[in-house]
C-alpha cells in the first residue's frame, strides 16, 4: 500500500484520538453501522481531499464500511493532524498522503498519488482535486461517477466551472445542505476559529476591538463567539442585506479602511482574494493579529506585507511577526491558512457528524443515482438533509412535535381564508 505521512510511530496516539471523536459522532455511526450491511460502494474508489483530521478519520471508516476503497490526502497544507494520519494507514489500512507542513509541490503531488488508482467517486474541500483532474488528469473522467465537495470556496469554483460550460461530472454542493453550512459553518467556524487565535496567542480577547471580515454563516459564527467572549466585534460587509443583518444583530459595521485604524484582531472569513492588502495594513495599530479562516491563504495579501516589513521573527509557533518600517509591528497567524486548524484541531467533532453524515450518504446517492445526473453542481437532495436532521435530534434525545392531518390538508389547499 503506498501512503506518505509524517510518522507510522504516531499510529496508536492517533488512533485513540479517532476513537474519541466517534462518540460525538452518532449520525455517522448509524450510517456506518448501515453501510456496514449493506454495501452501498461495494467497488468502488472514492479518493478524498479533506482535512485530515479525526473527524475525516471516521467519515473514511464509514466508506470503507459501505465497500469503498478509500484513498485520503490532505485538503490544505497546514491543516493535517499526522498521528491520525498515521493512524489511518497502520491501523485502519486506507492509503492516506498528507504530512502537516508539507510544501506547495508536496500538496499537489499527494493529490496526484490520492487520485492514482482512478477513482469512481470525488470528494473535495475546496475543488482541488477536480480542478487538477479537469487541467491534468482528463483521462480519468470516464470512470467517475461523480463527486462532493465540501466548502463554500469549492462551490464558487465549481459553479463557475458548470457556468463556463467545463464541468466534466456532476457534483453534489454537500456545502449548500442545512444540516452543514448552518450549523458547520456557523457553530463549527466559529468556536474553532476563536479556538484557533486563543492557542496560537493566549490573548484576551474581551475587551479587544475584533474585524470579522465577511459576514456569510462561517462570519456570522465567528462573530457570534468572539462577542461572547466579550470582544467588541465590528463587522466588514460588501453585500448590502448582509451588512443591514450584521447591524440588526448588533455589531458595528463600517469600511474596512475605518477599522483597520481601530482593529486589535482582524479575521477573514469571506472566500475572496486580498481582503486585507497593504491600504490596510498601513493603517493598522502596533500588534495588531491578522489571521484568516477561509479556505485558502490568499484573503490576507501576505507578499505585500512581505515587501513592506523590514524584518521578520516567529515569537511563537504559529505566530509570525513583521516590523514594518516605521518600527509597527502585525502579527501573522498560521502563515495567514486556516487557522482553526492551522493552530487548533478544527471544528468540534458533533457538528461534523452531520457535515460527514451528508458526505457519507451524497456519496451513496451519487452510486445509485449517477445515469440520471447531468454534468452540473446539484444541491444536497431534501430527503437526505431533513433525515440526517431527525437524526441527530434523536441521538440527543430530543423528540418533536408532527403536523395533524387536519394540519397538514391545511397548508397544501388555497380555499381557507381568513
Amino acid at each position: 500500500m503506498k501512503y506518505n505521512v509524517k510518522s507510522l510511530k504516531l499510529a496508536d496516539k492517533g488512533k485513540l484520538r479517532i476513537e474519541w471523536a466517534s462518540e460525538y459522532m452518532n449520525v455517522l455511526s448509524l450510517i456506518r453501522k448501515r453501510f456496514d450491511k449493506e454495501k452501498p460502494l461495494k467497488g468502488l474508489k472514492v479518493a478524498c481531499c479533506l482535512h485530515v483530521t479525526t473527524e475525516t478519520a471516521n467519515l473514511a471508516l464509514t466508506l470503507k464500511a459501505g465497500g469503498a476503497q478509500v484513498s485520503i490526502c490532505a485538503s490544505n497544507p497546514l491543516s493535517t493532524q499526522d498521528d491520525v494520519a498515521a493512524a489511518l494507514v497502520k491501523h485502519y489500512g486506507i492509503p492516506t498522503f498528507a504530512i502537516k507542513g508539507e510544501d506547495n509541490r508536496t500538496y499537489y503531488r499527494h493529490i496526484v498519488d490520492a487520485i492514482s488508482s482512478g477513482p469512481n467517486i470525488t470528494m473535495d474541500d475546496g475543488a482541488d482535486v477536480v480542478s487538477l483532474i479537469h487541467k491534468d488528469r482528463r483521462d480519468l473522467v470516464k470512470g467517475i461517477l461523480g463527486g462532493t465537495e465540501e466548502t463554500t470556496t469549492g462551490v464558487i469554483r465549481l459553479r463557475s466551472l458548470e457556468k463556463q460550460g467545463l464541468l466534466m461530472y456532476p457534483i453534489i454542493a454537500v456545502n449548500d445542505a442545512d444540516t452543514k453550512h448552518l450549523f458547520d459553518n456557523r457553530y463549527g467556524t466559529g468556536q474553532s476559529t476563536v479556538d484557533g487565535i486563543v492557542r496560537a496567542t493566549n490573548i484576551l480577547l474581551s475587551g479587544t476591538n475584533f474585524v470579522v471580515c465577511g459576514y456569510g454563516w462561517c462570519g456570522r459564527g465567528v462573530a457570534m463567539r468572539a462577542r461572547g467572549m466579550g470582544a467588541n466585534v465590528i463587522v466588514i460587509e460588501v453585500d448590502p442585506t448582509k451588512a443591514l443583518e450584521a447591524v440588526m444583530d448588533g455589531y458595528n459595521v463600517m469600511p474596512l479602511r475605518e477599522a483597520s485604524k481601530k482593529g486589535d484582531v482582524f479575521v477573514t472569513v469571506t472566500g475572496d482574494i486580498n481582503v486585507l492588502r497593504k491600504e490596510h495594513f498601513e493603517l493598522m495599530k502596533d500588534g495588531a493579529i491578522i489571521c484568516n479562516s477561509g479556505h485558502f491563504n490568499v484573503e490576507l495579501d501576505i507578499p505585500a506585507l512581505e515587501k513592506m516589513a523590514k524584518k521578520k521573527r516567529r515569537t511563537r509557533e504559529f505566530v509570525e511577526e513583521y516590523t514594518l518600517r516605521d518600527g509597527r509591528r502585525i502579527n501573522l497567524l498560521g502563515e495567514g491558512r486556516l487557522i482553526n486548524l492551522a493552530a487548533a484541531e478544527g471544528h468540534p467533532a458533533s457538528v461534523m457528524d452531520m457535515s460527514f453524515a451528508n458526505q457519507a450518504l451524497c456519496a451513496e446517492y451519487v452510486a445509485k443515482n449517477h445515469a440520471k445526473l447531468a454534468k452540473k453542481v446539484y444541491k444536497v437532495p431534501d430527503q437526505i438533509d431533513k433525515n440526517i436532521a431527525k437524526l441527530k435530534l434523536e441521538s440527543l434525545g430530543i423528540k418533536i412535535d408532527v403536523l395533524t392531518k387536519e394540519q397538514i390538508k391545511y397548508l397544501e389547499s388555497w380555499e381557507s381564508g381568513t
